[in-house]
C-alpha cells in the first residue's frame, strides 16, 4: 500500500514541474512583451494605432443641401434691386434678345425693350432706325437691346412706399431752399399757417439770414433709410466742392452691381452724379408729382420721358477712346470719350479741353437727341399733356 503511493507521488511529480516551468515560460513572455512595450515612445505606438485605423477605416465627405423656405429668401434678398445687369452678363444672357453690332460705334444706341417687357419683367426686341431713311437727321446706326430685369415686380416701380411722414418740428435743424439751386442747413423756428390753409416752415440760416418755405422745399438733415428711397424720389446732395451747400435733385438708379452700389442723381440743372448714402437726404414734403418742383426746361422734359421709360430707359453706348458730340453752351461740339462709369462717361471737349461727367442718355448728346426726335415722329401723341 504505501508502496503504491510513493509510485503515484513519483509520477506526479514530473507533471507538477512541467507546470511549474510552462508557468514561469509564460511569466517570462508577458514580462518581456511588457518591457517591449514600455520601450517603445508613446508617437511609435500613435503612428501603428494609426495606421490600424486606416487600414479599416475611410472617411467622406459628405455635403447636405436644405432648400430654405421663400421667406427666408426673400429676407437674404438686398433692400434695393439691380437696375441694370453688365454689359457682359446682358450678351451673354440666354434671357437676351438677338444684338445688332453697329458699324459706327460713336452713335451705337442701347435701348431695352419698354411696354411688353415691363409687364412679363423680360426685354423684347426693339425695331431698329430705318436704315433707308433720306431724313439726316435720322440717324441711321442701329441699335442694342439689352435686358435689364429685377428680382421682384414692386422692385421696379417709381411709387413712393406707404410709410408714416416724420414731423417736422420748431427747433428742429433741417435743410432749407435760399436759391433754386443752392440749399443750406438751418433751423425751424417757427411754424406758420397761411390764409389758403397752406403750412410754411420759418428757417434761420446758419450763415446768414432766413427764410419762409413750403414743406417741399425743406429736407431733413439725417441719413434717410433704404427703405425711404425709390426711383423719382425727390432729394437734395450735399456739394462735394462746399459742404454747407446743397443742390436739389431727382433719384433715377438705386444700387446695383453695375454702378458699384450707388444712387444716380439728376440735379435740377441736368447735372449727373453717383453718390453714396450719406450725401443723400429726403425732401420733408415732396410734391405729389416731383416735376412739378423743377422749373420748365427741356431737362423736365427729359425727366419726363425717363420715368415714363423706366425701368428700360435708352442708353448711347460709348467706350474710352471713341468721338461723339455733346451739346456746351448751346452748340453741339465734338468731344471724347475718357471714362465709362455705369451710366455716366467723362468727356473732354476738343475746342477747350473742358472736362465733364454726362449721362449716356443725355438729352445733350446729338446721337439721342436725334434718336428722340426719330421715337416722337414715330410715336402717338398723348393728347393729357
Amino acid at each position: 500500500m504505501e508502496r503504491d503511493e510513493s509510485e503515484t507521488r513519483t509520477l506526479e511529480l514530473p507533471k507538477s514541474r512541467q507546470r511549474v516551468k510552462d508557468k514561469r515560460k509564460t511569466e517570462s513572455d508577458d514580462e518581456r512583451d511588457e518591457n517591449e512595450n514600455m520601450s517603445e515612445s508613446p508617437q511609435d505606438r500613435a503612428q501603428w494605432k494609426n495606421g490600424l485605423d486606416s487600414l479599416h477605416l475611410q472617411k467622406k465627405a459628405v455635403v447636405v443641401l436644405t432648400r430654405l423656405p421663400e421667406y427666408k429668401i426673400s429676407a437674404l434678398r438686398p433692400p434695393t434691386p439691380p437696375q441694370f445687369y453688365s454689359e457682359d452678363e446682358s450678351l451673354s444672357s440666354s434671357d437676351s434678345d438677338m444684338q445688332w453690332e453697329t458699324e459706327d460705334d460713336s452713335s451705337d444706341l442701347e435701348c431695352s425693350g419698354q411696354n411688353n417687357a415691363q409687364k412679363n419683367g423680360k426685354s423684347t426686341k426693339t425695331q431698329a432706325f430705318p436704315a433707308n431713311s433720306n431724313n439726316d437727321n435720322v440717324p441711321e446706326t442701329p441699335f442694342m437691346v439689352s435686358s435689364a430685369l429685377a428680382h421682384c415686380s414692386h422692385e421696379t416701380t417709381t411709387t413712393r412706399p406707404n410709410l408714416p411722414e416724420e414731423e417736422v418740428k420748431v427747433d428742429m435743424i433741417v435743410l432749407a431752399r435760399k436759391r433754386p439751386m443752392r440749399w443750406q442747413r438751418g433751423k425751424v423756428v417757427e411754424m406758420l399757417t397761411k390764409e389758403n390753409g397752406r403750412l410754411k416752415y420759418k428757417v434761420s440760416f446758419q450763415e446768414k439770414g432766413w427764410g419762409l418755405v413750403s414743406g417741399h422745399h425743406i429736407a431733413f438733415n439725417k441719413t434717410p433709410k433704404l427703405e425711404q428711397l425709390y426711383v423719382g424720389a425727390r432729394v437734395v446732395v450735399r456739394c462735394q466742392e462746399n459742404k454747407f451747400w446743397f443742390r436739389p435733385g431727382v433719384l433715377v438708379e438705386l444700387p446695383s452691381r453695375q454702378n458699384r452700389l450707388r444712387f444716380l442723381v439728376f440735379m435740377d440743372d441736368h447735372t449727373p452724379a453717383y453718390v453714396g448714402l450719406p450725401l443723400l437726404h429726403l425732401v420733408c414734403r415732396p410734391l405729389e408729382d416731383v416735376l412739378d418742383d423743377i422749373p420748365d426746361s427741356p431737362h423736365k422734359c427729359f425727366m419726363k420721358q425717363y420715368l415714363k421709360d423706366w425701368p428700360y430707359p435708352p442708353l448711347n453706348k460709348y467706350r474710352a477712346g471713341q468721338s461723339c458730340h455733346a451739346e456746351l453752351n448751346g452748340v453741339q461740339q465734338r468731344c471724347e470719350v475718357q471714362l465709362v462709369d455705369g451710366s455716366l462717361m467723362q468727356v473732354v471737349f476738343q475746342d477747350n479741353q473742358h472736362k465733364e461727367w454726362i449721362y449716356r442718355g443725355s438729352i445733350r448728346l446729338q446721337s439721342m437727341a436725334r434718336y428722340l426726335e426719330w421715337k416722337e415722329r414715330g410715336e402717338p401723341k398723348d393728347d393729357s399733356d
